[in-house]
């Protein structure tokens, strides 16, 4: 029954996946506050099993838990208090609240914050699951998972406030579009606290000897790619301005590309070139270096 039921989850995050990416595209043609709702509920289960398969059910959840208790109290002390984002209020545009705080917008923590995980692993391990390390390592990788967030914000941000009205900042002169840049820091704070945490208490992945493992191949790991690249193609297509679009092709696919690379990689279908039969002057013996020079 376990075994079964981990064989489909991958089954299950690739079906939220392509309904997900379908309502994005419907929401090409139309903002809705059901569309956004309905997709960022759809990215939530997606990641959620996604993550269930990658990481193990028990690991995921935590991640769930340690990433929409973060999110939600960071938006809502943002929200009352002007702290990390500086000061705004959110509109009905995104629906129901949870205190002042739309619901999804925990979700998205949570989606947002999986996906920057697994991009940083295969950036700098060619691994979607990072393996236990001590806590500068922790703190290393979640900064650059943070900052795969927070590339997402840069092209996100003036769309969702000029253009769908989903919150009103307090102040509308900053050195972004209009939007402030302590913003940007507020992301990376609220990303890096999630990352870290997650990274220092819960990495797991089921061993294979286990009955219930189910090893990841590479179908599975594109999934939180695709979600990943779904946004950045949205923010292409609809960002606001017209230079925000440009910014986030760039600004996401960037570790796109190379999060990409570290799966071929990790699959084994890119591999290093093989070294030239011919050594090398750092191969030559000590003695035959002194008597060339």
């Amino acid at each position: 029954m376990i075994l079964l039921s981990h064989n489909r989850l991958p089954r299950l995050a690739i079906f939220l996946l392509v309904v997900f990416l379908l309502v994005l595209a419907r929401r090409v043609g139309g903002e809705t506050t059901v569309l956004l709702v309905a997709s960022s509920l759809l990215m939530f289960g997606c990641c959620w099993a996604s993550a269930a398969h990658l990481l193990g059910a028990g690991a995921a959840l935590r991640l769930v838990a340690i990433a929409s208790s973060f999110g939600w109290a960071a938006e809502q002390l943002g929200s009352s208090y002007g702290w990390f984002f500086g000061s705004y209020t959110y509109t009905p545009v995104l629906g129901p609240r949870l205190g002042d705080v739309p619901v999804v917008i925990p979700m998205m923590w949570f989606a947002l914050g999986y996906v920057g995980y697994v991009i940083a692993n295969l950036i700098v391990w060619q691994d979607p699951v990072d393996a236990p390390a001590s806590p500068a390592h922790d703190a290393i990788m979640a900064l650059l998972g943070a900052t795969v967030v927070t590339c997402y914000d840069l092209g996100v941000d003036p769309y969702m406030v000029y253009v769908l009205k989903a919150w009103i900042m307090a102040k509308k002169d900053g050195w972004w579009f209009g939007e402030t840049v302590q913003g940007f820091a507020g992301w990376m704070a609220v990303s890096f606290a999630i990352l870290f945490a997650f990274r220092r208490l819960a990495r797991v992945r089921p061993a294979a000897s286990h009955l219930d493992a189910v090893l990841p191949t590479m179908r599975h790991v594109f999934v939180p790619l695709a979600v990943y690249a779904g946004l950045m193609v949205f923010q292409v297509l609809l960002g606001y301005p017209v230079e925000a679009r440009t910014i986030a092709l760039f600004a996401m696919g960037f570790p796109l590309l190379a999060a990409f690379i570290g799966l071929l990689r990790w699959q084994g279908i890119l591999v290093r070139p093989a070294a030239d039969a011919q050594p090398s002057d750092a191969a030559l013996p000590l003695d035959a270096l002194k008597e060339a020079a």
